[in-house]
């Protein structure tokens, strides 16, 4: 496991890596928190890290728990990485928001509320898009009909 050493226990700061693992505006976060919590083998830690993997909005959080999981020597299956929407009735989101701005709003208004009123979206997508994401959220908020 990279030259690091595996621990049998609970790490000190485990309730600070629970909260951060939970954290659904911070993939960031949250992938700090596998990171850490993949260094102890413990019931407790393993019960996070497949939640993660099997629930986490963003692969790359869920591929890094996976990864924990199997150092560790769990049996999981590798976490699916096409999903159609991270979130549920999205363009109808994108399309609220868009129609709370002015007519003659821009992209980047349009982006900044996006991220006020539903940072957890802009986050995850954020997270699953990588480089793309911009390009991405302009064609979706493009594309919402007004």
């Amino acid at each position: 496991m990279n030259n690091e050493e595996v621990i049998q226990e609970l790490p000190e700061n485990y309730d600070e890596l629970k909260k951060a693992a939970g954290r659904s505006a911070d993939w960031r976060a949250r992938l700090e928190a596998v990171e850490e919590l993949g260094r102890y083998n413990h019931k407790q830690t393993i019960d996070i890290l497949n939640r993660l993997m099997i629930s986490d909005p963003v692969y790359t959080v869920q591929e890094a728990a996976y990864n924990k999981l199997v150092a560790f020597g769990e049996e999981v299956k590798v976490p699916s990485k096409n999903k159609a929407e991270l979130f549920k009735g999205l363009s109808k989101i994108i399309l609220r928001i868009k129609k709370s701005l002015p007519k003659d709003h821009t992209y980047e208004e349009f982006k900044e509320k996006l991220k006020k009123m539903r940072v957890d979206i802009y986050d995850a997508y954020e997270g699953e898009k990588g480089a793309d994401f911009d390009q991405w959220l302009e064609k979706m908020w493009a594309s919402a009909a007004k």
